[in-house]
Parts: structure tokens; sequence; C-alpha cells
């Protein structure tokens, strides 16, 4: 189910008005009767406290039927995918809620480390087997070719013919959850129902954010709230990042970006250069898009996510990038594979070594190709790169780029920009042929553009223009919006919807990251 169709509207439309009335039928319901005593009062709540909460089903605690009820509308919007892999994000959850208890039982750290082991080889082992087996035969195939001599047939054995959707972004929710609980970092869950909706909970469920449970689960555990300025700023999310996603992701996707990757050869170098752009500005309107409706969509819920994009085509270089670009994301591989390599506490040949792997893996993470791993070579590279301008600047006692004059950060920001765009170029193509291609036609000079009319043109000034918005910009038309009195903030959702409906495409366009 796309967040971009009128199914996902009415699924929301029963997950609010359902939720919501549970809420509030259970503050109704806990609420005490009018003619209780003060002693009552005083043993019913002294009764309360007595009362073990959590246990394995979690049922115990008044906000049961509203979790229940999340529960299974997130499990129902699994199944719109495919229903035969329940069983996965289930078992998984269940096997992850299990060990984690028994490592915050354990007090003897050999043992905790085995339980800890097995849970990540676990994790690691669902999502290798069905994300990576195809790639992994094929590359056996390709190495017992090359050992041959001669072309080999392919090898007869089990092939994955649809990974999971999501299964990357729950697979390192779940993870890092019982990593948290190994370090001791956070107590082990005890309501098995309120960790179930942690990692199923529908609106980061596909395509994230990677929330960390330390941020989820102690919001499922109070009562729910909404104030009037959240539900402003959550309505303005949805219709910000589907007016991102159906008006400038699939417009310039369709018309401009699919064709030049398609056939590079058919254009001229003014023509795919506008396709790379266009794809820089398609990636970050459909991914942030996305973001927003999930975290609009959850705030309306009373949930609230972090942020997860915070305007990355403005980095000065290439770390600032990966503290703006997915940060849910970037910060995952930080706290849970960059730091325990060593991080920068090692030498500085290791710091390198660390950044590498880092970035490598980040790279196969969003899929099983090699052009997805040499995007994350690219970007290792440039991060060490980076990291040595920065200390050769600050050994010679120069001033950061923070405080230099505008024409010096505009051209670190020009620069940054232009070396993302090329590693766009080997995540975007389907092969490393069809990416040589790409840039084989960049190197034609040419510039004749009969494929760039002015309003797809205009189409992708506005895309890349929003990647340049001023935050305080940003701010004050969500404000703006939240304060508004619902008459006119009505109207304006409803404007943006004649307008999502004069720019969709017959089919919805599938989100970018929902592949990964």
């Amino acid at each position: 189910m796309l967040f971009n169709t009128l199914d996902y509207a009415w699924f929301f439309a029963l997950a609010f008005v359902g939720s919501w009335s549970l809420a509030l039928f259970t503050r109704f319901a806990n609420r005490p009767a009018p003619a209780e005593s003060a002693a009552g009062a005083a043993g019913r709540a002294s009764a309360a406290a007595a009362t073990p909460r959590g246990g394995f089903l979690g049922l115990l605690g008044s906000s049961w039927p509203r979790i229940v009820f999340l529960l299974a509308l997130s499990y129902a919007f699994y199944s719109f995918w495919n229903w035969k892999y329940l069983p996965l994000i289930f078992g998984s959850s269940t096997v992850d809620f299990l060990l984690a208890r028994a490592i915050d039982r354990e007090a003897q750290p050999r043992r905790r480390k085995a339980l800890l082991f097995v849970t990540v080889v676990l994790n690691l082992g669902f999502l290798g087997f069905f994300k990576y087996w195809n790639f992994a035969v094929e590359n056996v195939q390709t190495v017992r070719g090359l050992l041959a001599g001669a072309p080999v047939s392919a090898i007869d054995t089990l092939k994955v013919t649809l990974p999971p959707v999501g299964i990357s972004f729950f697979t390192f929710e779940s993870m890092s959850y019982v990593i948290d609980v190994y370090r001791r970092e956070m107590p082990a869950h005890r309501s098995y129902l309120r960790y179930l909706l942690f990692v199923a909970f529908f609106p980061h469920l596909v395509a994230g954010p990677i929330v960390r449970p330390r941020d989820l689960l102690p919001q499922f555990e109070r009562a729910p709230s909404l104030t009037r300025d959240e539900a402003g700023e959550g309505m303005f999310l949805v219709a910000v990042g589907l007016l991102k996603k159906v008006v400038l992701s699939d417009q310039l996707a369709v018309n401009l970006v699919d064709r030049v990757f398609e056939r590079p050869e058919n254009y001229s170098a003014l023509e795919v250069l506008a396709g790379v752009y266009g794809y820089a500005a398609q990636i970050y309107c459909d991914f942030s898009g996305y973001t927003d409706i999930a975290i609009g969509s959850a705030l309306l819920l009373g949930v609230r996510f972090p942020k997860n994009f915070d305007a990355p085509y403005q980095a000065t270089d290439l770390a600032d990038f990966w503290r703006r670009w997915h940060i849910s994301l970037s910060t995952w591989l930080r706290d849970y594979l960059y730091i325990p390599l060593g991080g920068n506490r090692v030498s500085e040949w290791h710091t390198y070594r660390n950044l590498m792997i880092t970035m490598v893996l980040g790279g196969l993470w969003h899929g099983a190709s090699w052009t997805f791993v040499f995007w994350g070579f690219l970007h290792g590279l440039g991060l060490g790169v980076t990291r040595a301008f920065q200390r050769s600047r600050a050994q010679k006692g120069k001033a950061k780029v923070a405080s230099q004059s505008f024409p010096a950060r505009a051209t670190m920001v020009l620069l940054t920009f232009h070396y993302v765009c090329f590693a766009w170029i080997f995540f975007r193509a389907p092969s490393f042929k069809q990416a040589t291609l790409v840039l084989k036609q960049l190197g034609t000079l040419t510039t004749f553009h009969p494929n760039l009319p002015p309003i797809l043109v205009g189409l992708l000034v506005v895309a890349l223009g929003c990647c340049y918005v001023p935050q305080r910009v940003y701010l004050w038309l969500r404000h703006g919006f939240s304060a508004l009195p619902a008459p006119l903030q009505g109207t304006l959702l409803f404007l943006v919807a004649v307008v999502l409906h004069e720019a969709a495409s017959a089919v919805a366009v599938p989100f970018v990251y929902f592949q990964f």
C-alpha cells in the first residue's frame, strides 16, 4: 500500500479514528467514579501500583486496546505487500524480544555475548538470505566461469524471487534494540505487544526512518496526546511530502531521469547532465517526501519520529552531507558499525579503514549490486579525503569553512553537490556498463537539447530550489499553516489535493527506497 494512493488515505482515516476513539474510551473508562471517596481512590491506586505491569503478552496497562488495534492495522498494512512474509516479521520480532530479555537477566559476560551473537547471526542471516542470496549465487557462478575459462551453466539452487519489503529497515531496528540492551543502555522491554508494535508500526515499517527503541517504546507506554499545533504540523508534513513525491519526484522520473539512464547514448551531454541533476532532485524529493508523510502520519497518531533529512544538498563537505542525509541510517551505521570498529579513536590509517568499511557496507545495505558497493566506496573515499583535508587545515591553523566568506562556502557546497551527483550515477544506473555510458556521454560536451522543454527545465529548477530553501523559511511556513483557522487549513489541503490529482500519473509510482 503506497502512501501516495487513495487506499492509504482510507487506511489512515481508519487508523486515526480508531486509535483516538480507543484512546478516549480508555481515558474515560479509567476516570475515577465521582462518588468514590479519597480513601477508596488511594486504595485503588495502591492496588494498581502493586500489580505487576508488562508481562509476556503485555496486556496489563490501560492503553492495551489501542496498542492491539495499531498492531493489527500495522500487520494488515504489511500484508498488502505480501502476506506470506508476515511470519518473518512476527517471528524475528519475537525472537529478538526473548533474546533481549535473556541478555538482560544474564550476568555472565560470556553468556551475554553468546546470546548477542545469536541475535546478530539470526538478523543478518534473514537479511542475507532474502536480500543477498541471489547476488551471492550469481557471483559464485561468475567466479566459477572465470576459473574454468568458459561460461558455466546456471547453478541449480534455490532462488529468492522477491525479498520482503522493508526488511533492511525493520531488521536494523530490531537488532539495535538487542544491542542496546546488551550495552546496558536500556533495560529489556517488558511489554511484548508494545515491542511488536515498535517494529511493525506502519508509518516507518517499509522505508524508515530507522527509529531507535529508546525513542519510540516510551511513547507507546504513555497516553497519547495531540495538540492543535501538532495536528497542524502533521497535516503540513503529509501535504508537503505528497507534493514532493507526486508533483516533483514522479514527474522528473517519468519525463527525464528514467529516459536518460535507460538510453544515455540518445541524449546530448547537456541533457544527460540534466538527467543526473534530475535524479539528485528526484531521490531527495522522493525519500524526504516519504519521510515527511511517515513523520506526519505518526504525529497525527500521537507519536513523534526523529528528523531524517536536514537540507543535505546545502552541505559544505561530505561529512556534513552524511549528517544531513538519511540521518537515521547514518547515525545507525555510526553507532553500531563505525564506533565498534574503533571509530576515530584508533590510528589515522585505521580510521580511514573504518570509514571505508562503514560506507561500503552502507552501500551494500541499499541493494545487492556491485554498483551500490561502488557508490559506498566513493563515499568512503570522499569521507577519507575530507578528513585528511580538514586535519591538514587544522594543523595549519586555518579557519573552518563555517567561518569563511559566502563565496568560499558556496564553492564548497557546489563541489560537494557535484561529487554526490557523480556518485548518484552509479547508485541509479542498473549496471557499470550503463553508468559508463552516462559518463561517456557527458564527456562529449554536446549541448543540443530538444528533450528539455521549458516546462521540464522549470520543474527541475523548482525541485532543486526546494533543496536550498532556508530552514527559517520552512519553519515559518509550517508554523503559519498550524496557526491558520481550521477552515483555511481545510481549503489549502483541498487545493493540494486538486494539484495532486492533476499531477498524478495513471498508476502510482512506488517510492525509490521501497526497493531497499
